[in-house]
């Protein structure tokens, strides 16, 4: 091998080795970027409601006086970790109805309109980012089964 291919070896090696570990960042990087984004979404738009811990209102699973229930939590104790991330966000970006059918009454409102869609999809990322392993993994397979 000829000095000037050496030297073109040696420049390529280094050049990976200086660019891979940008490349296995940058991902990392962009994910606590939207997650933080999604924290600041949340705090706005949802904990009002939701709760600041994601711990929902007090007693979610019974209704109200008027009918209609309680803000659920978004942490490990309550169901959102049930569903897909198309599903929890197409809940907040359409609302209840075209899941829970025409007739059922919700305080929760649809988010089209109020927040861009990558808005949602942050404060989706920074809900499963509190989950425990557990609740993650399953939600992960509620993902993939939807194909999403």
């Amino acid at each position: 091998m000829t000095t000037g291919k050496v030297w073109m070896v040696a420049a390529l090696i280094g050049a990976a080795v200086i660019t891979v570990p940008f490349i296995i960042e940058a991902p990392r990087q962009r994910e606590a970027r939207q997650i933080a984004l999604g924290q600041s979404v949340y705090a706005s738009n949802c904990a009002q409601c939701h709760g600041k811990q994601l711990q929902g209102q007090p007693d979610w699973q019974t209704p109200l006086a008027n009918g209609r229930l309680p803000a659920p939590p978004h942490d490990a104790s309550g169901h959102t970790w049930h569903h897909s991330d198309e599903v929890i966000f197409n809940v907040t970006r359409n609302g209840l109805k075209p899941y829970a059918g025409e007739s059922y009454e919700s305080d929760m409102p649809a988010f089209t309109g109020t927040l861009k869609d990558d808005e949602i999809r942050a404060v989706v990322e920074f809900i499963k980012s509190t989950w425990p392993e557990r609740e993650r993994d399953y939600q992960q397979q509620m993902t993939l089964q939807q194909g999403n």
